[in-house]
């Protein structure tokens, strides 16, 4: 049985929380790894793309586009989340309205350079408040849906620099508002939570103890085993010839009509 907030539990639904490069994904995977509770998680932006907008990157998305994308990882983590009865999750339902709650503040691609971004928030005028409106709406359904759905969360604060990969369209001030935000939100879930910092296996054996979760691997093997499993999926995305091909040059016409488009 697992220990939740002093009580003990036949299943557990952990949510791991974290903004980007926080290490949500090697930590979630290790810990699966270590203790034989499945991982669940979304698939990635850029995997998504393939579908939402075929060739483009996430730097090159309109609001409409970016509204879509949060969506569909939220069905896909509903979906694959609510057919177990135990998981650890990589993320949560409310971390894409979370970010699309930053972006309202900080521009829809934060991580542009400053023309870029003051040429987007002119071309946002007069289509921002609707936008506003969508993602409010957005936000009640997966604040109620992750009070439902979790036992506990478990956040990974701010630790490390932000790796710079090159598609992700975000910055260091996004980071910090949506790191922010996310624990706002998360304690205001009424859910049990815990913040756990360190190195890998630092947290690790710190989630272990606080939930006295079940041990399969030594957590030393288990990280071994969980960054080589982690490095090998996101080569394997980055050969993808679609997303290859979504990262290439534009032309300056059609950079330009991007740019134009809220």
């Amino acid at each position: 049985m697992y220990l939740v907030d002093g009580q003990r539990r036949d299943s557990l639904k952990l949510a791991i929380s974290g903004t980007y490069s926080t290490g949500k994904t090697t930590t979630t995977e290790a810990l699966s790894i270590v203790t034989g509770i499945p991982r669940t998680h979304a698939l990635t932006a850029r995997q998504l793309l393939l579908d939402v907008a075929p060739g483009k990157s996430l730097v090159e998305l309109n609001s409409i586009e970016l509204l879509q994308l949060g969506m569909r990882r939220f069905e896909e983590r509903v979906r694959n989340e609510s057919q177990l009865d135990s998981f650890i999750s990589d993320g949560s339902v409310i971390h894409e309205w979370v970010y699309g709650v930053a972006r309202m503040q900080l521009g829809i691609n934060p991580g542009a350079s400053l023309p870029l971004r003051v040429i987007k928030k002119i071309a946002g005028i007069g289509r921002k408040a609707a936008m506003q409106e969508y993602t409010d709406l957005f936000g009640e359904v997966c604040k109620d849906r992750a009070a439902k759905l979790y036992d506990v969360y478990v956040h990974l604060p701010v630790e490390f620099p932000l790796r710079a990969d090159g598609h992700r369209p975000v910055s260091e001030p996004f980071r910090k508002l949506s790191d922010d935000t996310l624990l706002q939100v998360v304690k205001s879930l009424g859910l049990p939570y815990e913040i756990v910092g360190g190195t890998l296996e630092e947290r690790l054996t710190k989630i272990v103890e606080l939930f006295d979760l079940p041990t399969v691997m030594p957590v030393a093997e288990a990280v071994e085993t969980a960054r080589a499993k982690v490095g090998t999926a996101t080569e394997a995305i980055e050969d993808d010839e679609r997303v290859k091909a979504a990262q290439r040059q534009k032309s300056l016409r059609r950079r330009l009509a991007y740019t134009l488009r809220y």
